[in-house]
């Protein structure tokens, strides 16, 4: 990966040395994504978030932005699995930058940085996966010409639904 520099920030592959600042960064990205109706428990994920981050940073699929400092991150990987498709598809992880940096072109600059690791590793399409309450975070997805793809419905077990008469 290159290294993409805008004002005083510095995008650039994280390595073993930003481990532990990137693992705190993903635990306050997690508690911030608990008011948009996310299931991940911050603290109680920090030792697999670390080991995610080391095997991301070893693995050149971890993206930094420095000023002074991390101060927004993304994780990129060419997604794999059982299935056959028709395109290779690379996926950002967990994309974040810390709150007094936003609005600043961060964001743009990791997703674009993402964006050009896939490429390099063989992406036909990228996804990023985003809170359906996240508003400000869909609306950046958007003007970078993301559109959806798939959609996940939830509901919780626990429903009336089942014992009511449906029409």
């Amino acid at each position: 990966m290159s290294t993409v520099e805008m004002d005083d920030v510095t995008i650039e592959a994280g390595d073993s040395d930003d481990i532990d600042a990137v693992t705190e960064l993903w635990v306050q990205l997690a508690a911030g994504q608990r008011e948009h109706g996310s299931h991940l428990l911050p603290e109680e994920n920090r030792t697999a978030i670390r080991e995610s981050v080391a095997r991301h940073a070893v693995g050149d699929t971890l993206l930094v932005a420095r000023a002074e400092g991390v101060v927004g991150f993304a994780m990129v990987v060419i997604e794999t699995g059982t299935f056959e498709q028709d395109c290779t598809r690379g996926v950002v992880e967990n994309l974040y930058v810390v709150p007094e940096r936003r609005g600043e072109g961060v964001g743009t600059a990791l997703v674009e940085a993402a964006e050009a690791t896939l490429a390099d590793r063989g992406a036909d399409v990228v996804s990023i996966e985003v809170m359906a309450d996240n508003g400000r975070a869909r609306e950046l997805y958007r003007r970078l010409g993301y559109d959806p793809h798939r959609i996940e419905l939830e509901k919780p077990v626990k429903s009336d639904t089942h014992s009511k008469d449906r029409p």
